[in-house]
């Protein structure tokens, strides 16, 4: 057994090697970007603050697809800044949530990009409106790769907010890529245990059979027709017996409140078949490896309290909090400016950063 793991260890080694050797070849090929045409006027669902400038970006992941992204930075602000990349929520674009997390912390400090996952929004990939447990986490490793190259970002000061199904892929990020110094979930959904168990658990083994098999069998129909279904975004109108949770995302992302025309979301939603990779792949299996700073954030009446409770509960080291919203819902915590804690999660990142530079 001793001699087997030598092996593979001198293997691996060799390949890290190889793959030195290799790189200035493959320089041209990896680095490759699709040219994306992005829209120039302000289209957000938040209004643009005077106290930040305001710039579009793109930026590759491993697998050649180019992102777009919105880069919020304070203006007048000098030298190297510490940097947060945001994503979520699932389903969502840059224009909603996720760019009002960033423009607010760029008005607190910090240069932000709020970034399209890879397949919708204003980012390339085909087939267009698809999620993958590996693909979606690697969007946050890829947002780390554009920040470390900028002149006015702190290399080792550079975090993440992941918010809603985003909550989930952050978490599995700040497992796979020690570059994240800290990370912030709000109002997570673990992806991989919805999709796979049904919201509170409540599916059985034949009942994710019965799943894989309606699955498959628009897989089947997706490629005779030559396209992907789309699940049809969040339900409108909402019937009479829905959960209050669907009346919320409704009133979010249906209403001039958060609709937006890029959105899966608020329109015709995402490709039918996500599901299948999800149940299969448990995105969160190593987060209790995570040596970096986390904070996650819920309300308590969400619906979805549950996912951050049961996260945090397998988190270890005593850089790690859960911070409970009295009185919030699961949408609160997309728009709600009375109650997103922005003075704790520029408190968490600030000290984070610190103490992970003091440990350096």
């Amino acid at each position: 057994m001793k001699l087997k793991l030598l092996t593979l260890t001198a293997i691996v080694l060799w390949s890290l090697t190889a793959g030195d050797r290799l790189a200035a070849q493959n320089t041209s090929q990896s680095t490759h970007m699709d040219t994306l045409t992005l829209t120039q006027e302000w289209d957000k669902t938040f209004p643009q603050s005077d106290l930040v400038e305001h710039t579009k970006v793109t930026f590759h992941n491993r697998y050649g697809i180019t992102l777009a992204a919105d880069l919020y930075k304070p203006k007048q602000a000098e030298g190297r800044l510490e940097a947060i990349a945001v994503s979520g929520p699932y389903g969502a674009v840059k224009e909603q949530v996720s760019g009002h997390y960033a423009q607010i912390l760029a008005e607190r400090g910090f240069l932000t990009i709020a970034f399209d996952p890879s397949f919708y929004g204003e980012s390339s990939g085909t087939p267009r409106y698809l999620t993958s447990p590996e693909i979606s986490t690697d969007d946050f490793s890829a947002a780390v790769d554009y920040l470390l190259t900028r002149d006015d970002v702190d290399p080792d000061r550079i975090g993440i907010i992941g918010i809603c199904g985003w909550g989930g892929f952050a978490l599995n990020a700040a497992a796979n890529d020690p570059r994240i110094k800290a990370t912030v979930t709000s109002t997570m959904y673990d992806m991989s245990r919805v999709n796979a168990r049904g919201y509170f658990d409540a599916m059985s083994a034949d009942d994710r059979y019965h799943l894989r098999e309606q699955l498959n069998a628009q897989r089947s129909q997706d490629y005779r027709n030559g396209d992907y279904a789309r699940d049809g975004g969040v339900v409108d109108p909402v019937p009479a017996d829905a959960p209050l949770f669907v009346q919320q995302y409704h009133d979010y992302y249906k209403t001039a409140r958060g609709y937006h025309r890029r959105s899966p979301n608020s329109n015709e939603g995402l490709n039918k078949t996500n599901s299948l990779a999800f149940i299969n792949m448990p995105i969160l299996t190593y987060i209790d490896e995570i040596r970096s700073a986390v904070l996650m954030i819920h309300g308590s009446e969400a619906h979805s309290r549950y996912f951050s409770e049961d996260a945090f509960k397998r988190l270890t080291g005593d850089n790690k909090e859960l911070l409970i919203i009295p009185g919030a819902n699961h949408v609160d915590l997309y728009d709600n400016l009375k109650v997103i804690p922005f003075d704790r999660i520029e408190q968490f990142f600030h000290t984070a950063f610190q103490t992970a530079n003091q440990a350096n």
